[in-house]
């Protein structure tokens, strides 16, 4: 199916759009070289550095590969951006149960698989959170990075590292000017112990104990809109 000339306003965007939209609609598969800077110039009706552009976009957003020498390969037809807007479109409520849902068990793994560079880098940002105070959030999300990164799983790494700041994002847009409640230190403290005596169970239990104040909250936030 032959993409459609972009307009002339926001060009480098609308070739974006359109290259995402074809990768959706499976234009072309994971694997296959899409056409060249030339051909997409000719069929958008776009000046080539346009299209160079718009492809480098769709390659920092994982979507296409570039083989120096080979072209432009199609590397996943699913768009990260788009589940970016559907979780920056979630609900408060929903934010918080995919948090749950990710760290419990990543806490779990941290338990089983850390080893002394993991258990020095949570002492750290222990420290760090404690000096900071139960209002210091960027030090309680590198406190969680450093305990999904304990996991030695990738994909964990990857899918939080992801989305722990649209996860943040998320909440503070969901939430507007209420007052979220204050870092639990000692829940944070228990989950760190946790880890470092190889216990998934209580690395769980930290875990869902440092989240229950916010969903609570949370909770009794969409309750009163209703």
């Amino acid at each position: 199916m032959a993409l459609r000339a972009a307009g002339r306003m926001s060009l480098v965007d609308t070739v974006v759009e359109q290259l995402r939209a074809q990768l959706a609609d499976g234009e072309w598969a994971v694997g296959d070289r899409i056409p060249t800077e030339h051909d997409l110039a000719e069929q958008l009706g776009v000046g080539r550095n346009t299209v160079r552009e718009a492809v480098r976009v769709l390659v920092h957003a994982g979507l296409l590969e570039s083989r120096q020498g080979n072209g432009t390969f199609v590397r996943s037809t699913a768009d990260p951006a788009a589940v970016l807007r559907t979780v920056r479109a979630a609900g408060a409520l929903d934010v918080l149960e995919l948090r749950m849902a990710l760290e419990t068990e990543a806490a779990r793994l941290a338990a089983e698989r850390r080893d002394t560079h993991d258990l020095l880098r949570l002492r750290a940002a222990l420290s760090t959170l404690h000096e900071q105070g139960d209002r210091a959030a960027d030090a309680d999300v590198a406190f969680h990075r450093a305990v999904v990164e304990a996991s030695h799983n990738a994909a964990f790494t990857e899918v939080y590292r992801f989305f722990s700041v649209q996860v943040h994002e998320s909440l503070v847009a969901s939430l507007g000017d209420q007052e979220m409640p204050s870092i639990h230190l000692d829940a944070h403290t228990a989950l760190v112990v946790a880890i470092e005596q190889s216990d998934p169970d209580a690395a769980d239990t930290a875990v869902r104990e440092l989240l229950r104040a916010p969903m609570e909250t949370v909770r009794a936030i969409v309750h009163r809109h209703r």
